[in-house]
This record gives structure tokens, C-alpha cells and sequence, in this order.
């Protein structure tokens, strides 16, 4: 199989499955909580506790990839993600609620990023780096499909019908594709005794990277939940709030093609520094200009954050090398899902009680730490 049918085909079903999971509660939330007579807090709970199973599942999803490759594994998470939809079709309280994310929880565990990075990676080895990086370019538009789809078929369908709609792509669209179009991975290499520990056992190095990780998925978790919130409080007016947002995807996917052609050949602990020094210096500009540098702020958190999301796919690659990469990039999943989860509720409690230049300190601070603890990583041996 062709590597661009590969990687065409992964970057498509992780769209989808971004779409129909992760990307799915901004636009649910409302008519589900209305329908179900619940409060929004309760269903962003839920939500963040799917997100908490994820993480858990993550070093499990990863060794299950390392050991039988990524092909059966994602093939079957679409299966799992339309059981999830179907349920979540049918409930009709609390309960029915909880074991419908459950279930697409651990859809998230072993079916986004982390999962389609080590299926590559036992394909190709340390030569996998194009290949994530051409998932997250076909993903990169994961919200700005997601977020309108969702929205056609609640118009067309109901709530309930439309979840029955995204069940039905992945059984049409996804399963088959991931099954028949992504080829068998060869034997796994064996994982020899290095830096990171006899059987890939946690290292120093691992425990930096994950709060690197973790670090800058906060921030992007919470920018994704209160960015227009936080340009407002600025001094923005809510059209040009709301505008000036809408830039972070196609910043995101510019900022990859931009990794992808010009830094190629660069190692991609250099690419992850860069990425970590845009947001700061984004905030630092906001901060002293206001709502004038809002589109400038934006561009720099949404470039710094396409960039992350490939090193966080490749930076470990070139670090470890692809022995045992599913299990480290598993480990390193379970920190990020977790601050995720809590992520846009304690922004929100900042931005509400201490102020948006507060929350813009409390984000630029956490990546600004990112951007330090990488120059404490020795570059990768070529």
C-alpha cells in the first residue's frame, strides 16, 4: 500500500473520529442538556471524566498497537465509537448519559492521535515523521468539519439523530477504511535497554516531555473553551472576538505545512521549542496592546499549537526511536487527557474571578515553562 493512501486514509478517520468525540460537545451540550433536564456543568463532567477513562487507557491502547500494529486496533475503535453514538442516542437521563461517554471514552483511548502515530510508526520506523505529519494536516480540520456537520444534522435529525448519523459514517466510512486501506504492520522491533530503561520503563526524559505535554494541552483545551471570552474581556467587541477565533484552525494547519516544508530536515525538538515560544509571546503582546493584537495573539497560539500537536507524535519517535513507541506515547497521553478534562472549568474560574490578564498569565506561565524544560532535553542523536 502506497504511504499516501496511508496516510490519507488515517488523516480521514481521524477526522472522523475527532468529530464525533472530542469536537462533538460543543455543539450537543445544549440541546442535550435542555432534552435531558440537566445542567450543562453536569454534562461537561461527564465529558471530562470520558476524557479521564481515555487517558487511563492510553498506555494499554498503545502496548496492544506495539505488539499486534495499529490497522485491527483502529478498526475497531470505530465500531466502539458507534456504539457509544447509538447509546448516547437513546438516553434519556443521567445514566444512560454516563454510559454512552463511557463507551466513547474508551473510543478516545484507543482510537485518536496517539493510537494513528503508533500505527505509523510500526509501519515505517523512524521515517514516520512525514507520515504524522501529514495525519495532523488532514485533522488539523477536524473542528472546522466536525463543528458544521454536527450542526446540519441536528437541524436535519434531532440530537438523537444525528449521533445515529455520525454512528452510521463510522461503520460506512471509517471501518472499512481503516480496515482495508491500512496495511498489516510487520513484527514489532524488539525494545533494547537505552536511556529510557530496560522494556521502555519510564525516564527522566519521559517525565519532562509529559509535562510538557500536559502543560501545553491545558492551554489548548482551555483557549479551545474561552478564547472568544477571552479577547472580549480584553476589549474586543463579541464579532471581533468571535472572528479573530475563527483564525486558530487556519493557523494551526499553516503552521504544519510550514513544519512539513520548511522544517523538514530540523530536529523536532527544535520544532517543539519554537512551538512553545509562540503562545508567550502572543500573550505578552496582548497583554500590553489589548484587543488591537487579538488576531496576532491568536495566529501565534494557533501556529504553536499545530506545530505541538506533530511533536508530540514525532518527538518521541526521534528521542526513543519506534521500539515500544505505542506504550510511551500511551504514557505520555495519560497526564494531557486528565488536565484536558479539568482544563476549561478551571480557566473559566480564573478568567471569572481573577480577570482575563490573570488567565492570560496563568497560560503564557504554564507554556512558558514548556519552553524551558525542552532546552533541558539533549537534542537527539542523527
Amino acid at each position: 500500500m502506497k504511504r499516501s493512501v496511508v496516510v490519507s486514509t488515517l488523516g480521514i478517520t481521524q477526522t472522523l473520529s475527532w468529530g464525533s468525540s472530542y469536537y462533538l460537545t460543543a455543539v450537543f451540550a445544549d440541546p442535550i442538556a435542555t432534552d435531558l433536564n440537566i445542567s450543562k456543568t453536569w454534562f461537561f463532567g461527564v465529558y471530562s471524566a470520558a476524557l479521564l477513562l481515555s487517558g487511563l487507557l492510553g498506555p494499554l491502547a498503545g502496548r496492544m498497537i506495539d505488539q499486534r500494529g495499529g490497522r485491527d486496533v483502529l478498526a475497531a475503535t470505530n465500531v466502539v465509537f458507534a456504539a457509544g453514538l447509538i447509546l448516547l442516542s437513546f438516553a434519556n437521563g443521567p445514566f444512560g448519559l454516563i454510559a454512552a461517554w463511557a463507551v466513547i471514552g474508551v473510543g478516545m483511548g484507543f482510537g485518536l492521535y496517539e493510537a494513528s502515530f503508533a500505527t505509523v510508526a510500526g509501519l515505517y520506523g523512524r521515517e514516520a515523521r512525514n507520515a504524522i505529519t501529514g495525519i495532523t494536516l488532514f485533522a488539523g480540520f477536524a473542528s472546522t468539519v466536525g463543528w458544521p456537520l454536527s450542526s446540519v444534522f441536528i437541524d436535519e435529525f434531532g440530537w438523537r439523530g444525528a449521533c445515529l448519523a455520525w454512528a452510521a459514517l463510522h461503520v460506512l466510512v471509517g471501518l472499512p477504511m481503516n480496515r482495508f486501506l491500512v496495511p498489516k504492520a510487520p513484527p514489532p522491533e524488539p525494545v533494547v535497554v537505552s536511556e529510557t530503561g530496560k522494556g521502555g520503563a519510564v525516564s527522566w526524559t519521559m517525565i519532562v516531555l509529559a509535562g510538557v505535554f500536559a502543560a501545553t494541552w491545558f492551554v489548548s483545551a482551555a483557549m479551545a473553551s474561552h478564547l472568544p471570552r477571552l479577547l472580549q474581556a480584553l476589549g474586543a467587541t463579541p464579532a471581533a472576538a468571535v472572528a479573530a477565533a475563527a483564525l486558530v484552525g487556519p493557523a494551526q494547519v499553516a503552521a504544519r505545512v510550514a513544519e512539513f516544508t520548511l522544517m523538514r530536515k530540523a530536529s523536532p525538538l527544535l520544532s517543539a521549542r519554537v512551538a512553545a515560544a509562540m503562545h508567550p509571546i502572543g500573550a505578552v503582546m496582548l497583554a500590553i496592546v489589548g484587543a488591537p493584537a487579538a488576531v496576532a495573539f491568536v495566529l501565534l497560539h494557533g501556529g504553536g499549537n499545530g506545530i505541538m500537536t506533530i511533536t508530540r507524535g514525532t518527538l518521541p519517535l526521534a528521542l526513543f526511536g519506534a521500539a515500544g513507541y505505542g506504550l510511551r506515547t500511551g504514557i505520555l497521553a495519560m497526564p494531557t487527557r486528565i488536565l484536558q478534562g479539568g482544563a476549561p472549568l478551571l480557566f473559566q474560574l480564573v478568567l471569572d474571578d481573577l480577570g482575563p490578564y490573570a488567565a492570560l498569565a496563568l497560560s503564557s506561565t504554564l507554556i512558558g515553562m514548556s519552553f524551558l524544560l525542552l532546552l533541558c532535553i539533549r537534542p537527539p542523536q542523527q
